[in-house]
């Protein structure tokens, strides 16, 4: 088959190639401008992600501080209850006069109070002195002189309380004696 192409035709073959030619433009820009939102997009997604891990692993480190501050909360709420028990079985069984307690002070301020003297240096390391440490009494010199001391009380009836069994000499005062 043969065609014959005129002048008129061939013009309108060209001017409908200069019309493809545009719209594969068109069409490519808005590819392009498409493509570049969509990858604005992601890099706008993954900036939130990875914020959002960094964020969910800090979330993470504070929920285990705070979950080991509150195991070491409830332990030592344990610790205050089984003194409180034993301290209401002391009070319960009603002879107090003569009896005697320990208190472990630290730089002079009452910390725990103890039955006796063994439970109280029994008991020290969980407070972090070292098992084996040699105990001496407090004697003249202060109790806050001393990071961690061991002071016994005992029931005085009169008063109606304990006192401390060994009291320190006075201070004179205005250095009159």
């Amino acid at each position: 088959m043969i065609r014959i192409v005129t002048a008129g035709r061939l013009a309108r073959l060209e001017q409908e190639a200069d019309q493809a030619r545009d719209r594969a433009r068109d069409a490519q820009a808005q590819t392009d401008a498409a493509w570049g939102s969509h990858l604005r997009e992601l890099y706008a997604l993954t900036d939130r992600a990875e914020r959002a891990e960094a964020t969910t692993s800090e979330v993470s480190l504070l929920l285990s501080g705070a979950l080991a501050e509150l195991s070491e909360a409830q332990q030592e709420l344990l610790r205050k209850d089984i003194e409180i028990r034993r301290l209401r079985e002391v009070l319960e069984s009603g002879v107090l006069v003569g009896r005697s307690l320990t208190v472990l002070m630290h730089y002079g301020e009452p910390h725990t109070v103890y039955a006796t003297r063994e439970h109280a240096l029994a008991d020290t390391a969980t407070h972090g002195v070292p098992a084996g440490t040699r105990w001496v009494p407090c004697g003249e010199r202060s109790a806050s002189a001393s990071t961690w001391c061991v002071a016994a009380f005992i029931y005085d009836a009169d008063c109606k309380g304990y006192r401390r069994t060994f009291t320190p000499s006075p201070e004179p005062v205005g250095g009159a004696a």
